[in-house]
């Protein structure tokens, strides 16, 4: 990946430097983020007959431009972080970043 893009974490732009860093192809935060991920049947169930149960779920979306024309990778996957020189979220360069040019 390479600049211009802007990252938004759950809607709120991120600056890069402060909030996250380019490493290796991927975008690494300096918090943890977190995939809710498949939803256990009880929940849905539960769920069903209007009874709410919410866990964190971080959306990371990417805005580039592709040929003059605004695109948008939402809700990247997130790799939870590996070890200690890599303490916050991970998101691997999406397949429509490494396709449109935006490498780094």
């Amino acid at each position: 990946m390479r600049p211009p893009f802007e990252v938004y974490v759950n809607g709120v732009k991120q600056a890069p430097g402060d909030d996250y860093e380019i490493r290796e192809g991927a975008l690494v935060f300096d918090r943890p983020l977190q995939k809710e991920g498949k939803v256990a049947w009880w929940r849905w169930l539960i769920g069903a007959f209007g009874v709410g149960t919410y866990r964190r779920d971080d959306q990371v979306d990417v805005r580039y431009e592709l040929a003059g024309r605004p695109q948008v990778a939402h809700a990247l996957d997130i790799e939870p972080p590996g070890d200690a020189a890599r303490p916050g979220g991970r998101i691997s360069e999406p397949q429509n970043l490494r396709n449109s040019g935006h490498r780094g």
